[in-house]
């Protein structure tokens, strides 16, 4: 088969998946190992058996609902290339209005200390090492497989500029800190939408900390004051239906100019406060 019948063929396939053409095309530059402009440069070109039948495993696993970014090995995250595995959660677009409340609070000189809570495939505290050179930043993950991942994507995305750690949340932590910031599982166990889509395939402790939706939260919220220097400021992303209840608990630990920050879709999606 030519590339352009099996990218037809693949297209077919995939017909059922709203952004089908456009995963028929990663998928098959995935197999062939190209770029898409190689593609459309070399329509008429023979595909050999080897990575024809790979497509083909890639389109039957797509069509099972395997999220697309397990199946190519990577995610872009705030321009990033990040690898991301089964073991991590899929970097989320909404999750960028996190790193950029991070980074509207600190200035662009400034030498702080930064702690990513539960980093995942580490797509935070990287972004905020990007951005920020001259602060010092952490990032902990309670994983080990997903803590792995993290630090491939540190030494091949931003070398020695994070420091990573193995356990829960503020836990492998030592010293004060000017900024923490997380990104915990908020959906609670039972909800459909963990049934749906990616989340079906994603590390479940990652999604749901059980029944209780804000468990994380009150963790987090609770600990970290003894964690961030007077002045320091604690960053969440949450569901949008629990704005009102993270500024509920937040004010209540003492939390000082506690807001909420919208999302593209005006929907509450980052709430952080000071300590005094």
């Amino acid at each position: 088969m030519t590339v352009r019948e099996l990218l037809a063929w693949g297209r077919s396939q995939l017909q059922a998946e709203a952004a089908g053409p456009l995963e028929a095309e990663i998928l098959l530059c995935q197999a062939l190992d190209v770029s898409r402009a190689w593609l459309y440069a070399n329509p008429y070109c023979p595909c050999d058996s080897g990575p024809v039948s790979e497509y083909k495993a890639l389109l039957e696993r797509r069509s099972q609902g395997v999220p697309i970014a397990y199946l190519t090995g990577w995610r872009e995250f705030w321009s990033l290339p990040l690898r991301v595995t089964p073991d991590v959660l899929i970097p989320r677009a909404e999750t960028e209005l996190l790193v950029e409340t991070v980074l509207e609070e600190v200035p662009f000189t400034a030498q702080w200390r930064i702690a990513d809570l539960g980093t995942g495939s580490g797509a935070i505290a990287l972004a905020i090492a990007i951005e920020r050179s001259g602060c010092e930043i952490h990032a902990t993950e309670l994983s080990d497989a997903a803590l792995q991942v993290a630090m491939e994507n540190g030494r091949t995305i931003a070398p020695g500029r994070v420091q990573f750690h193995l356990g829960s949340w503020l836990a492998p932590l030592a010293g004060r800190f000017d900024v923490l910031v997380s990104n915990p599982p908020y959906v609670a166990a039972g909800d459909p939408h963990l049934q749906r889509g990616d989340c079906l395939h994603e590390p479940r402790d990652a999604l749901t900390p059980g029944q209780d939706a804000l468990a994380a939260f009150r963790l987090i919220a609770d600990e970290s004051r003894g964690y961030l220097r007077p002045g320091g400021i604690l960053v969440l992303e949450h569901g949008y239906e629990q704005g009102d209840a993270l500024r509920e608990l937040m004010t209540g630990l003492d939390y000082r100019a506690v807001e909420t920050r919208k999302d593209l879709e005006s929907r509450d999606r980052v709430t952080l406060g000071k300590v005094v």
